[in-house]
């Protein structure tokens, strides 16, 4: 890739020197990072990336800029590199900050930025379109089309770009059996709003009527905002800061109240816990941004907070646990979500190894850099073998697909589900979905 637009680059990251400078170049990122670890390249670690960023800003990479653009773009964003960071680097704003004008300064003849910057302009910008989008999604999927395909193999015949999309597809597809009723009446006790994000209300909506369930069955009153629109993780992560704000705005005002704002995806969490970020320097905005960021909640934390019913689930296959990126370290609750799955689970659960480490989804970036994603996920998927667990549960949708498009193309018999729905797949046998009184509450609870 070739950057034409080095003084703008330049300008950036020099208004980011103090963060590039917090770098002590102590190496202790560098096994945490998957693309490192695979390649072994300098470059492809954060310390190297940090170094090719300061270089930029201080006007010495113009003869080199390709190198620094296949670099940034090689990076998962999965910020692992952040938790084990003794100085505190603040990376993951850093490589925003690099994508943001890398995005602006790809040539007009590369065809998949110019695809990726359609879509996300003129798709995920429009709540109808988007529906629309998700809509033939789903048509396409529940019609077996895409099953059909994989099976007849006639995808590969296009690329095996386009035989993963198709798997993906067809991974968003439920494990378990759908129920009729799409939630419990409200209750009696604290009220929290639910984020149903665009990937999650298009493709699992049936994880989100389990989040009702399971808060409900909880006492914890749910509201879902009918306003609200994508979390702006994909325009961030592909470097389009301004259509990240463009939808930032409306959830903040679609928000606008002091209630906890429960998600449950670890990519839309860690986004949302952004926007005071994104919103620093608007002084219009910065206050009710920040009290946004500070009221998000994943499922899992909430139930920790809250209090959590127990109730045994009926799965008879061991189940796993692989922790999503963004949970882990943008929202902080990796180990309150596996809390959650193992209370169900039991003696049924079985520890992943590297269950910290990216699967290699990061947004669409396993559509955007194929071979280096499928050479984090097989890591992950031989770890996955190890466990002989039938069913593994994640708490992100990308990380779902992501997960069950590599074990389905290599073989591997392996179901694909999020812990809030063995939560509520346990609730259900435990009677706690049963008709509610006259008060609202469930009849156990009369």
């Amino acid at each position: 890739m070739a950057l034409n637009n080095s003084s703008q680059l330049t300008t950036v990251l020099a208004g980011n020197e103090e963060k590039l400078l917090a770098c002590i170049h102590c190496g202790l990122c560098l096994e945490a990072c998957p693309t490192y670890v695979i390649t072994g390249n300098e470059n492809d670690g954060p310390r190297g990336r940090l170094y090719l960023m300061r270089a930029v800003a201080e006007g010495r990479l113009e003869d080199t800029s390709s190198a620094f653009g296949r670099h940034i773009d090689r990076c998962l964003g999965c910020r692992a590199c952040e938790q084990v960071c003794p100085a505190g680097v603040e990376y993951g704003q850093l490589l925003e900050a690099s994508r943001e004008v890398l995005s602006e300064a790809q040539p007009k003849s590369d065809v998949a930025n110019r695809m990726l910057r359609l879509v996300l302009r003129h798709v995920w910008l429009s709540p109808w379109r988007l529906r629309m989008f998700f809509g033939a999604s789903r048509w396409f999927r529940d019609l077996g089309l895409a099953r059909l395909l994989l099976k007849l193999r006639l995808a590969r015949l296009i690329s095996p770009r386009a035989e993963f999309a198709l798997a993906l597809l067809e991974s968003s597809r439920p494990v378990f059996r759908s129920r009729q009723a799409s939630s419990q009446p409200n209750v009696q006790g604290e009220n929290v709003f639910l984020f149903t994000g665009c990937v999650g209300e298009g493709l699992f909506a049936r994880v989100n009527r389990a989040t009702e369930r399971v808060l409900r069955a909880n006492k914890v009153d749910v509201t879902t905002p009918p306003d609200q629109v994508c979390c702006g993780a994909l325009h961030a992560h592909a470097g389009d800061l301004e259509g990240a704000r463009q939808l930032a705005r409306k959830n903040i005002a679609a928000f606008d109240s002091n209630a906890p704002i429960i998600t449950n995806a670890g990519g839309c969490g860690a986004m949302l816990t952004t926007y005071a970020h994104l919103f620093a320097n608007d002084e219009h905005l910065a206050e009710r941004a920040s009290s946004f960021s500070a009221r998000v909640r994943d499922v899992s934390q909430q139930l920790a907070s809250s209090g959590m019913r127990m109730a045994e689930s009926s799965v008879e296959t061991s189940v796993t646990y692989d922790t999503s990126c963004h949970l882990l370290y943008g929202q902080r609750s990796g180990e309150t979500s596996e809390r959650m799955l193992r209370a169900v689970t039991g003696d049924k659960f079985v520890p992943l190894n590297g269950s910290e480490r990216c699967c290699g989804a990061a947004g669409i970036y396993n559509l955007l850099q194929p071979d280096m994603s499928q050479r984090v996920l097989k890591e992950k998927l031989d770890h996955v073998r190890e466990t002989n667990a039938g069913i593994i549960a994640t708490g992100n949708p990308g990380c779902q697909m992501h997960i069950g498009a590599g074990a389905s193309l290599s073989g591997l018999s392996l179901r694909v589900c999020h812990p809030v729905e063995l939560v509520d797949e346990a609730y259900e046998r435990a009677g706690f979905y049963l008709a509610a009184d006259d008060r609202g509450l469930p009849a156990d609870e009369g």
